[in-house]
């Protein structure tokens, strides 16, 4: 297994080597700005400048206060003149406030409204690009496009920071530090450039730092796209997470993941907390050559101790705010990379080509000829495999025609084309006698509908997804959706819910069933009434009879109109149809079923009868073959892109068309002995013993027989390539005659429409079976979308997780860092204490400058330590914050996994948001440990020291100081609330607009078909219209406090100014001491300032955590799955006593009522049953995927309440209707969470599985073979393909039951004739099969039939004996009497 993972990684090395590298440049912030984002960016910057300004004078108004308190303490001022100077200054110092207040609020706002429009001009630039490209461009996405749209939403968040206010902050401070050093010069040049002489080589060591920075940024976005695609694949494929054991295998994939990414964020910690480490010790260390020579050159009398001390303090800011900036720096990082890389995929969409270039004719009719001339074609994920070889097709105006052949033949590919999806790599497809190429693709559209398998509805209600049919949905009326329901048979579906049309279907319909999804499909295609329908096994989920019923009335409903059906089920095709038949991308045969049917071979020849014979009807040909030919140019009527348009055609505009003659093309269909796909001989030979042992799947049991010992049996019956199927029987009555659809409706749909496994109470009435309910009165037990919302927890909270979430690995560094922050936040204030006897020393009249050299190497001291400090400090909490984030990860993927079934069903749990919070939310919490943590922990160090020492030196001026705390505190906390909340906000709006984005490209194919393409841009433009405006009210209120806040420090520094004269003046304290108090209070108030900027970050942070917390505080190992601890060595009999259920998130009813039903061992069982009357649900409780409502379900007498659920679900291996295939090797895809040592996990079993499913000689085929890369962002397989590969998986564990849960539904009759043998293989050798089935081959190969209706048992026995019993479920269920 290890080494099936280790070539998957060597894969995805090697694509990752062949992507184009990204040189992110600092203009890359500003990809998306554009003209109307010129003015508010032109307001940001003029009052960043502005604002820049204010430190500066500032330290203008400091060293003429110190020059008024030098000359007191040298006995040039009195004290009432120090009073009336220093309040001159300190008004000034008030003045100043008010307007850095204005200035900082202004800039402030400006930045935060910027970064709204460089998200909002992201967001709306990448839809619209996206919204343009082909398919191709879709299929060639390496790492898939879920996980594509993912990290398009984290890009787009970074950069949305990083052109806010840390840009705003960072430009602010550059502008600080230039007017700062220009201060300096102005004042005294020759003592600046001796000050500054290092700084040169400071930023070229900060340049370097920077450089080696940005690859480790590119290498861990790589890394965070890996996890979130295995976190992506895992959650959608949760099912079979849970039915496989695979919950510990994902945790570990994702963790490795998570761990690589943390590596690469190390680097980046590391580089970043040099940078600051380095800067500081120049800040500090330049006061050794600095101080000496404003010593000296004061002495000489050439400047003034006032003079110096503002070159000084200027130089000191200067170097302050780059200090400052460079917390910004990784931020600011990220957010250019981000925007080189969302400017890449654009740049990249923009070279190649756009959605296939549209031709310009739009006829005004179209009556629905289709001829397809000699294609080829090959889809870009599979340049190596063929899809269709030199096909040739005529499907003519106003007929049916059906396209059938094996999985992976090319008949879906065929209405790909037609939908011009993609373009044909040679031939030529027409309509009407015109070129594909040469028509308008929104006409094309418009007059073609395709309904595809997986029916994709929309989060919308079930009445929009119809309506959407038309163009001009929002006109469209009840009374036409009336129609189209009662076409698809939807009608008691609708009633069965509260809302009725109203009703949300969810994301992708998951409040659906299958079934639901096909049938509101149809309707949605029966309101759009196109001229050319092309149904790509569009009534697969459906079963018997509401299939026929379905079938019928689409027959009826398309009379006369050009039908394509793409189909593996032989049964639909009536006598007088015509087909073609394809294999491996070529016609291998067609022609009308009864000329078929008298060949020597092929899929039609001679089809087996029912062993009774069921009253029949067969259809007699309506038209003769001559009349299927292609018209020429000349169109009398039919309608352009109208839904009501009819085709027709002319009797005397028809030639000849010789393709349209039965052919059979010898050699294709006969037996091939030694084809691989059908000797199976060597598949059973390499199996070993089950006993498995590893970390990623229980113990196998012993006592598991050993049921490959030896090939399948080879009838003369089964060695024909195409397994003969008996036609779908037809009813007694006309297709006219709707008296006989009603009642079999009344009968049927109830159960039929209903989730599977849901049953329901009532019957619905004819009455209201003609009734559209909008509204009812039933209420459900859970409504998503009143749950309360998250409320943010506070950053106090959160931060104690901290320690229990961090390993005894971790912990000691955690508590180095805090200690390197204390010697930081204690280096303040002793640098203030060192500052102040500098100063000293221009009022000591000898050894001035023997005590300037003394301080200015303790100030190196200082520095040295400080800087060793600060390193540690920010690098430790880093490491530490990211692997707090990481374990919160990993915890919450093995908690979010280990949610009962039923969690997954809630909006607030959907796919898209678990996977942002793992990947988006978690990157952000990390800053509130490793950013801003260490810097609060400091302020408040900081503070008291400071606090402390200045009371002890002159408590006086420090009580007045503190007297505006009060004040200062209750603006602060204000600002954060205002600004918490906003930024909450603005998380929520950009959520809905990631969601419509995830909505819209995740099913791109159904946006293309129904050309929908304007009604979600518009949407979607309206989503990050109102994300915008919340964003910039967020601005307005955020900028507005923060100025506030930040007036509030200068209002206390021009007091602190003020009754520092007074107490001078009043001679209580020696004006040293004052000057100490200034220097301690002052650089602490500036540094408790700085944590203003921050603010909105960390409630953003806040937000984000809080939901990543709540996914790794959910119960683990608490609920129904983990209550027992028995482990069966055997299933023996399983037993449903008086079972009920109902779905907790689907409370229309009960799905299993009393349900009485005994399973004995190694038996072949098919549960068959109209659709939704409970089949599914009954594997879905033997899988343990819910509990019973009520009642007992047993194993071998044991409750299952009881029993150890996951070594009881190592003993069955499921094949689900919908096969999931992971973002993996094809290898690992089989061998799914198997063991690391598990011989089962080895080649030769994953080859034997594979060869029984019928899927070896395919995956022998491609280039790779079994190291071919599946799922998103790889190799591109038919439903049937993924189906066998489904098949392959649960063969490989070689389990004691096998549940197949319409496991052929995809399958064509030769693949499905496999699956026949192995059940009966399985049969031989003891290993149970229950089926759940609407096929009645698969039901004949089962030893038994249990027939459900409605949640109950209806009857029970052998095939043979159920099909004859007259009056029997069964047999009407078949379509019998």
């Amino acid at each position: 297994m290890e080494a099936l993972i280790e070539e998957q990684n060597e894969l995805e090395s090697q694509g990752s080597e062949c992507s184009q590298s990204i040189t992110p440049r600092w203009r890359s912030l500003f990809a998306f700005t554009t003209r109307p984002h010129l003015l508010p960016l032109f307001l940001a910057l003029v009052l960043s400048v502005s604002s820049g300004v204010v430190s500066p004078v500032l330290s203008y108004l400091l060293g003429r206060v110190f020059d008024c308190f030098t000359n007191f303490g040298i006995g040039k001022y009195g004290g009432p003149e120090l009073i009336r100077n220093v309040s001159k200054y300190a008004l000034g110092v008030t003045g100043l406030g008010v307007a850095s207040g204005v200035l900082h609020a202004g800039y402030f706002g400006f930045w935060l409204m910027f970064g709204e429009l460089q998200a909002k001009g992201a967001r709306d630039s990448l839809f619209g690009s996206m919204l343009e490209k082909d398919m191709e461009w879709y299929d060639m996405r390496k790492d898939g496009v879920e996980a594509l749209i993912q990290r398009l939403q984290t890009q787009i968040r970074e950069l949305q920071m990083g052109t806010s206010q840390p840009l705003g902050f960072a430009l602010q401070s550059t502008v600080t530090a230039l007017s700062a050093l220009g201060l300096a010069l102005y004042t005294a040049w020759d003592l600046t450039l001796i000050t500054i002489a290092t700084i040169p080589l400071a930023a070229l060591v900060l340049g370097w730092i920077s450089a080696r920075m940005q690859p480790s940024i590119d290498a861990q976005a790589k890394e965070l796209n890996t996890a979130s695609k295995c976190a992506n694949n895992a959650f959608q494929a949760i099912d079979v997470v849970k039915c496989f054991n695979g919950q510990d295998f994902e945790t570990w994939q994702y963790a490795k993941a998570i761990h690589r990414a943390a590596k690469k964020y190390l680097i980046q910690a590391k580089a970043n907390a040099l940078q600051i480490g380095f800067v500081r010790f120049i800040t500090l260390s330049m006061f050794v050559q600095g101080f000496w020579y404003g010593s000296h050159i004061v002495i000489t009398g050439k400047k003034e101790p006032g003079q110096v001390l503002t070159a000084f303090w200027s130089c000191l800011s200067a170097l302050q705010a780059v200090e400052q900036i460079l917390p910004q720096i990784l931020v600011l990082e990220k957010g250019r990379a981000a925007g080189a890389t969302l400017q890449a995929i654009l740049t990249q969409m923009d070279k190649r080509r756009r959605v296939i270039i549209s031709g310009q004719l739009t006829p005004e009719f179209c009556e629905g000829d289709i001829e397809v001339r000699n294609v080829s074609f090959r889809y870009p994920s599979r340049p190596d495999q063929p899809a269709l070889k030199h096909a040739s097709f005529f499907f003519p105006a106003g007929e049916t025609t059906f396209v059938i052949g094996t999985s992976g033949s090319g008949k879906s590919t065929l209405g790909n084309l037609l939908m011009r999806f993609y373009e044909p790599a040679s031939g030529e497809i027409f309509i009407d006698g015109n070129s594909l190429q040469t028509l308008d693709i929104a006409w094309l559209r418009n007059n073609i509908t395709l309904v595809q398998q997986q029916s994709v509805l929309f989060n919308e209600t079930i009445f929009k997804n119809i309506a959407f049919a038309r163009r001009d949905w929002e006109k469209v009326g009840k009374h036409e959706v009336k129609r189209s329901i009662d076409t698809a048979f939807l009608q008691s579906t609708i009633n069965e819910f509260p809302k009725g049309l109203d009703t949300v279907v969810g994301a992708g319909g998951n409040a659906m069933s299958g079934g639901q999804r096909q049938r509101v499909a149809i309707a949605r295609a029966n309101l759009r009434d196109t001229p050319i329908l092309i149904l790509d096994e569009a009534t697969s989920a459906l079963d018997h009879i509401s299939k026929g019923m379905v079938m019928d009335a689409i027959r009826e409903w398309r009379r006369g109109k050009t039908t394509i059906i793409i189909t593996h089920d032989l049964s639909q095709i009536a006598d007088d149809e015509f087909a073609y038949i394809l294999d491996k991308g070529v016609v291998v045969q067609e022609g009308y079923r009864y000329a078929l049917e008298k060949g020597e071979t092929g899929p039609l020849v001679a089809p087996r009868r029912p062993s009774v014979n069921f009253p029949t009807q067969r259809r007699l040909p309506k038209l003769s073959e001559e009349v299927r030919k292609p018209s020429i140019v000349s169109r009398s009527s039919g309608s352009c892109g109208s839904t009501l348009s009819v085709c027709s055609h002319d009797s005397l505009d028809i030639q000849c068309h010789p393709r349209r003659q039965s052919v059979f093309v010898p050699g294709i269909f006969s037996l091939a002995k030694e084809s691989p796909e059908m000797n199976r001989r060597s598949y059973f030979e390499p199996f070993v013993s089950p006993a498995a042992t590893g970390a990623f799947a229980m113990h196998r049991m012993s006592g598991v027989p050993d049921i490959f010992a030896r090939p399948l049996n080879q009838s003369p019956q089964l060695k024909s390539a195409w397994p003969l199927k008996s036609r779908r029987e037809q009813k007694e009555q006309d297709l006219g005659d709707w008296s006989l659809l009603n009642e079999l409706h009344k009968r049927t749909a109830s159960a039929a429409d209903r989730t599977p496994g849901e049953g329901s109470t009532s019957q619905a009435s004819p009455e209201q079976s003609k009734t559209i309910p909008m509204k009812t009165t039933r209420r459900q037990s859970e409504d998503v979308q009143g749950e309360a919302p998250l409320r943010i927890a506070p950053i106090k909270k959160i931060l104690l997780t901290v320690w229990p979430t961090l390993t005894w690995k971790h912990r000691p560094l955690l508590l180095g860092g805090f200690f390197c922050a204390a010697v930081h936040a204690a280096g303040t204030p002793v640098f203030s204490f060192v500052f102040s006897k500098l100063l000293a020393t221009f009022f000591q009249p000898v050894n001035r400058e023997r005590e300037a050299l003394k301080w200015s190497l303790s100030v190196l001291a200082v520095g040295s330590g400080d800087a060793l400090a600060s390193f540690f400090m920010h690098y430790l909490l880093e490491a530490c914050g990211q692997a707090w984030v990481d374990n919160l990860r990993i915890e919450s993927m093995k908690r979010i996994i280990d949610q009962p079934r039923t969690w997954f069903d809630k909006d607030k749990n959907s796919v898209s948001k678990l996977t942002e919070c793992l990947d988006r939310n978690a990157e952000e919490m990390r800053n509130l440990l490793g950013r801003f943590a260490g810097f609060m922990f400091v302020v408040v160090i900081m503070l008291s020291t400071a606090i402390i020492w200045s009371l002890i030196v002159c408590w006086k001026l420090t009580l007045v100081g503190l007297a505006s705390a009060p004040f200062i505190y209750m603006i602060t906390r204000l600002y954060q609330a205002v600004s918490g909340k906003w930024e909450g906000r603005s998380n929520d709006a950009g959520t809905s607009a990631a969601s419509i984005f995830t909505e819209t490209f995740g099913n791109i194919r159904t946006v293309r078909a129904l050309t929908l393409e304007a009604y979600l841009h518009e949407k979607y433009l309206k989503a990050t219209e109102k994300a915008f405006h919340v964003g910039l009210r967020r601005s307005v209120y955020s900028g507005t406090f923060y100025g506030i806040s930040d007036s509030g420090i200068a209002f206390a520094t021009a007091l602190i100014f003020y009754y520092g004269a007074k107490v001078a003046a009043s001679r209580d304290f020696t004006v040293q001491n004052i000057v100490t108090v200034f220097s301690m209070l002052l650089f602490s108030i500036a540094s408790a300032n700085s944590i203003l900027a921050f603010i909105p970050q960390i409630n953003s942070s806040c937000a984000t955590a809080t939901r990543l917390l709540r996914l790794a505080n959910l119960p683990h190992k608490s609920s129904y799955e983990h209550a027992g601890h028995v482990r069966l060595p055997a299933l023996g009999t399983i037993s449903f006593n008086d079972i009920n259920f109902t779905y907790p998130s689907r409370p229309l009813g009960p799905v299993l009522n009393s349900l009485n039903l005994n399973l004995p061992p190694h038996t072949s069982i098919a549960l068959v049953g109209a659709s939704g009357s409970g089949k599914s649900t009954i594997a879905s409780l033997i899988l343990g995927l819910y509990p019973p409502t009520s009642g007992t379900l047993t194993f071998d007498s044991l409750a299952i309440s009881a029993l150890h659920l996951p070594s009881l679900r190592s003993l069955i291996a499921v094949v689900p209707q919908t096969p999931q295939i992971f973002a993996t090797t094809i290898a690992l895809n089989i061998a799914y969470a198997m063991p690391e040592r598990s011989p089962l996990a080895s080649r030769a079993n994953i080859e034997a599985a594979a060869e029984v499913a019928g899927i070896h000689t395919f995956i022998a085929s491609l280039p790779r073979g079994y190291n071919t890369l599946i799922g998103e962002g790889g190799t591109g397989l038919s439903g049937g393909q993924a189906q066998r590969i489904a098949i392959a998986r649960a063969v490989a564990r070689k389990p004691m039951l096998m549940v197949l849960d319409e496991a052929t539904s995809a399958l064509d009759r030769e693949s499905a004739r496999g699956i026949r043998e192995l059940v009966a293989r399985l049969r031989e050798k003891g290993v149970g099969v229950l089926m759940v089935t609407h096929d009645r081959e698969m039901m004949a190969v089962c030893e038994r039939v249990v027939m459900v209706r409605e949640g109950r048992v209806a009857e029970t026995g052998g095939f043979e004996e159920l099909v004859s019993r007259r009056g029997g479920e069964l047999r009407r269920l078949l379509g019998g009497a």
